[in-house]
């Protein structure tokens, strides 16, 4: 069985060499540590936090389920309505492709509607929030 030992003093530093942000010191040599921080506990308990995360929830939940309920709708026709999914409109194009891009536009829309939403309803109030956590002792 081979022993491992452990080595008895500490590599040779290089001249010039990285430190690797300190961690390679001893703590006594980094300093007194990070600035404290804002207390994130109080953030998240204030009423301007609540008011925020009300918000977007008021958004992006109702949201998601109406583009789960429009994908679950495509996927059922797609699986218990072929025929009308096979339905052409024009040439090869079908129902089922016309409805499948859809998919991919109603993707676009909902992302164009959420950073407009979000940039003037939801970023003016987060703002106000990280004002008062920076502000707070």
């Amino acid at each position: 069985m081979t022993e491992v030992v452990p080595p008895t003093s500490a590599p040779p530093r290089r001249a010039g060499g990285a430190t690797f942000g300190g961690v390679d010191r001893p703590p006594a040599a980094r300093g007194a540590g990070p600035a404290p921080g804002p207390d994130y506990a109080a953030v998240h308990a204030s009423a301007a936090f609540t008011g925020l995360r009300r918000r977007f929830r008021r958004f992006v939940f109702p949201v998601t389920g109406l583009f789960l309920a429009w994908y679950l709708t495509y996927v059922l026709l797609a699986a218990y309505a072929p025929d009308l999914m096979a339905t052409r409109v024009a040439g090869s194009i079908t129902v089922g492709l016309l409805l499948g891009l859809g998919q991919f536009a109603t993707t676009l829309l909902i992302t164009l509607a959420y950073t407009r939403w979000a940039r003037t309803r939801l970023d003016p109030l987060a703002a106000e929030v990280r004002a008062a956590a920076e502000e707070a002792p």
